[in-house]
């Protein structure tokens, strides 16, 4: 497995719509685990394909805590849930939303409060390239959400005020010049 290279908003690459992937071979596989150890490496708990540069509707999820997925379980010893989803989609949402802070890996230290369906049903092909189905609720459904919205080139500052979301970007540029300058 390697780590790869996560963009940094604000970056035309996290806008562009990701294609479906035709099944779930060797290569389909070896990104899955790639991102999932990228992921995990940032700290992270959801990562979509396209933020690492790739244009293909693969994302991964895992809500267990850095310090949990180090012993294997999460707070109720139950084992960690590592999602590896390829062409996800949402096949039902709840009418009832929950509203959460959110932050995202290609957006670093940043966060703002997003309203989305408090509990989803996701279709999507897995590791293994079969058809799954799940429910999911909490944390658990607002991760997938979000991931999902990277492979539609939707971002967390597309889901914010006009005020915030200049806010959030302009921190960002100028973290990047500075990251930028420092470089050189």
């Amino acid at each position: 497995m390697a780590r790869l290279p996560i963009i940094i908003a604000p970056d035309p690459r996290l806008k562009a719509k990701a294609e479906p992937v035709a099944k779930v071979d060797a290569d389909i596989r070896r990104l899955m685990d790639d991102m999932l150890e990228t992921m995990h490496g940032a700290n992270g708990i959801g990562l979509a394909a396209p933020q690492v540069g790739v244009l293909k509707r693969v994302i991964v999820v895992d809500i267990a805590k850095p310090r949990d997925r180090a012993r294997g379980a999460l707070d109720n010893d139950e084992p960690p849930m590592r999602l590896r989803m390829a062409n996800p989609e949402i096949v039902w949402a709840s009418d009832d939303e929950v509203a959460r802070d959110e932050g995202c890996l290609s957006f670093p230290e940043q966060f703002a409060e997003i309203r989305r369906p408090g509990k989803i049903r996701v279709r999507y092909l897995d590791h293994e390239n079969e058809i799954r189905e799940m429910e999911a609720d909490g944390l658990l459904a607002v991760c997938i959400q979000h991931e999902m919205d990277h492979l539609d080139g939707v971002l967390l500052v597309d889901r914010v005020s006009a005020v915030k979301r200049d806010i959030i970007l302009r921190k960002l540029a100028k973290a990047k010049r500075l990251a930028e300058a420092e470089a050189v």
